[in-house]
């Protein structure tokens, strides 16, 4: 089998409202997506997507004409690209999209099948009132979900506890609640520095005492003494973060000096499938948790839903869901169907050869750039 083609369809769907990120300055008025399709000799086609793939014309051609299962091959050429400044990781994604249907099973099954479905949290984006965020807490909670990540403005850190303690108050202790400081990595061109150690110190004392189930990316990776600090002022809270670390190098460092409770590379955005797989099985076997990061769309959703699925990651997976500004319509608008969840919380695997990847091509023509 070889690579005859690797294609990229550029979408843009405006957001109308648009979305107020609290990681991004600006707001969101559009949603851009990259979609990569590998095509084979033997008429299999791959999907990924995550990344931009920004520049990969330029190294397209270590990839067409080979083997499309030579995985670890691709990966390490993925990687040598990656150093010259793209990140490539979605053509990994199709690649396995590949492999998964050459095989007839699903990438989850390929990964160690640990688990058919995963029990998912409500990763919400906006910041909202604490009123406000009560009310779309109780509607996560009717729709099946079982946690909620909540994001705290580190200039408006009062009102962010605020807002985690009324939905504490209301939603009671058997809801699980994590929070979110978005403190590790900036957008472009934000230059705004990160709260120093001893506000934050302060900050994830008390939401400590509010039950929260992990505190989340609440320093700059680099700080990580600052990191094991944290840790050990507050037995009982997990501290979570990775989710864009691209060194794996790195990575291995932060398990050796265990530094982090949750590992949160995600596969189509810092590290790709197969490094993830093998970070995440190490911090397994250091009684650790991986749950990867999920934030991209759809496909990029199954990527890691087939990861974390193969791996046995968790307690649970992150779901992009914050209505009305963030909905599975929003986040999934070149699938056929969005991706949901069942009555119980979790998202199953689906039971197709490969990434399980439906694409709406009258959608991707119509929002193709």
């Amino acid at each position: 089998m070889k690579i005859t083609a690797i294609t990229l369809d550029r979408l843009r769907l405006p957001l109308d409202p648009p979305l107020h990120a609290a990681w991004d300055p600006e707001p969101r008025r559009h949603f851009d997506a990259t979609i990569v399709r590998v095509r084979t000799d033997e008429g299999i086609t791959g999907i990924g997507s995550g990344d931009t793939m920004a520049g990969f014309e330029a190294v397209e051609h270590l990839f067409v004409g080979t083997d499309p299962l030579d995985i670890v091959r691709h990966v390490k050429a993925i990687e040598t690209a990656n150093f010259h400044g793209g990140r490539y990781w979605p053509l990994e994604a199709a690649l396995w999209d590949v492999i998964g249907q050459v095989a007839g099973l699903p990438v989850a099954t390929l990964f160690g099948n640990s688990a058919r479905s995963l029990p998912v949290y409500a990763s919400s984006a906006e910041l909202k009132p604490p009123a406000e965020r009560v009310e779309s807490a109780q509607q996560a909670r009717e729709a099946g979900f079982r946690a909620l990540k909540i994001r705290i403005d580190r200039d408006r850190a009062d009102e962010g506890v605020e807002t985690v303690a009324a939905v504490r108050d209301a939603l009671g202790s058997n809801f699980h609640i994590m929070v979110d400081l978005n403190q590790s990595w900036r957008m472009a061109g934000d230059t705004a520095p990160a709260t120093d150690l001893a506000a934050t110190r302060r900050l994830v004392r008390r939401l400590a005492e509010l039950d929260v189930f992990w505190v989340e990316e609440p320093l700059p990776y680099a700080d990580v003494q600052g990191f094991r600090t944290l840790r050990s002022e507050n037995p009982g809270l997990r501290i979570a973060a990775g989710e864009m670390h691209h060194s794996v190098p790195d990575l291995l460092r932060y398990l050796e000096q265990d530094v982090l409770d949750v590992y949160q590379m995600d596969a189509v955005l810092a590290v790709g499938m197969h490094r993830a797989r093998t970070l995440a099985e190490v911090a397994q076997l250091k009684h650790r948790a991986f749950t990867p990061h999920s934030w991209t769309n759809g496909i990029g959703l199954l990527a890691n839903l087939a990861l974390a699925a193969g791996v046995g990651a968790g307690p649970y997976l992150e779901f992009p869901y914050d209505p009305p500004g963030w909905t599975p319509q929003r986040r999934d608008f070149m699938l056929a169907e969005p991706l949901t969840i069942t009555p119980g919380g979790e998202l199953t695997v689906p039971p197709r050869p490969g990434l399980g990847v439906e694409l709406d091509e009258e959608a991707v023509d119509l929002w193709r750039i």
